[in-house]
């Protein structure tokens, strides 16, 4: 869904968190005080709060950088834009995963087509859990990449993709980053993103891969409080006096995202493999692995040449396992 341009140019007003006067905004948007109140509550049925204060008008609760498609494709390198077919941005959507997912069923030769929004009304993470996603603070983002052989030959993509993160990351500023197997983000073992990655597609190709990431820019006390596990965001990691762009940490990760993308084989894992290895913040801890309704405790030893997660269990056994939901134990 794209906002109404009133709508639009009102949150390009607030968008600098400082306090704006009724009689400033029906000026600048050419419109009634009444209608600018309705404008203000038909934000925050969108979930956007606002305060309102008598003598000074209204703000947002945090100031927000809006997405701009304009500033994020002059980031990118000649090389990507050419790779590039389409750069969209929703200023709500249910899920990029799942409307990249129905345009590539729609239509076969959809490929290099990246969706962004600044709020997400159905995200989802691994085992359909559900991503918090507040208006305009943080990174949802999915990519989808047509491939000409067929799902098998991506084994391994999701972990190479948690390595073009990592890289992202650590060319914005941000150090320490982790990976927990198979797809998780993570920053001094608080959670700070997820990776999703649906494939469909013929079992000998070609395939469409959906690759999705959710990334806690910045999460307001409220919707933080709706998350049971340890999470962290950008700003706590570089504080309120360094401020990193939206916009420019998304340009630099469609640049790793369609590094990865390009080329890739059932033999590409092997070049991201040490480096997945570098990161992995889950070695030598011990945890619990779910796989549906069986649980299995044992510590990590890390991933096999094929990206399998290595666990040796109570009994001493070491065994690999494809898939599965890996938490850790707490003492």
């Amino acid at each position: 869904m794209q906002f109404s341009a009133n709508k639009k140019r009102l949150l390009q007003i607030l968008s600098d968190g400082l306090f704006h006067s009724g009689t400033e905004l029906a000026e600048q948007l050419g419109l009634s005080r009444s209608a600018i109140w309705k404008q203000i509550n038909g934000l925050e049925e969108l979930g956007i709060e606002v305060t309102a204060v008598n003598g000074k008008g209204y703000r947002l609760q945090a100031a927000i950088e809006l997405l701009d498609h304009a500033c994020i494709f002059s980031l990118l390198s000649p090389e990507t834009r050419q790779s590039l077919v389409e750069l969209e941005i929703h200023d709500q959507i249910d899920s990029t995963n799942r409307y990249l997912l129905a345009l590539s069923h729609s239509n076969s030769d959809t490929s290099a087509v990246c969706c962004l929004a600044e709020q997400q009304t159905a995200g989802k993470g691994r085992r359909g859990k559900q991503w918090v996603s507040p208006f305009g603070h943080n990174v949802y983002a999915s990519l989808v990449w047509k491939f000409q052989q067929g799902p098998a030959s991506l084994s391994g993509l999701s972990l190479a993709i948690g390595v073009a993160v990592i890289n992202t990351l650590k060319i914005c500023g941000i150090h320490d980053a982790g990976l927990k197997w198979p797809n998780d983000i993570y920053w001094q073992q608080r959670k700070l993103g997820g990776i999703l990655v649906e494939v469909s597609g013929e079992s000998d190709g070609p395939c469409h891969a959906v690759i999705g990431l959710g990334l806690n820019f910045y999460l307001p006390e409220q919707e933080g409080a709706q998350i049971l596990q340890d999470w962290v965001d950008i700003q706590q990691i570089l504080g309120s006096a360094h401020q990193l762009s939206r916009n420019q940490f998304l340009a630099s990760l469609i640049e790793q995202l369609i590094a990865v993308t390009n080329n890739y084989t059932l033999a590409s894992f092997a070049l991201y493999r040490e480096q997945w290895r570098q990161f992995d913040c889950m070695l030598g801890q011990q945890v619990n692995l779910f796989i549906g309704t069986t649980q299995i405790e044992g510590t990590v030893m890390g991933i096999d040449d094929n990206g399998l997660l290595l666990l040796q269990t109570e009994t001493g056994e070491t065994r690999s396992f494809a898939s599965g939901e890996v938490s850790f134990r707490r003492p």
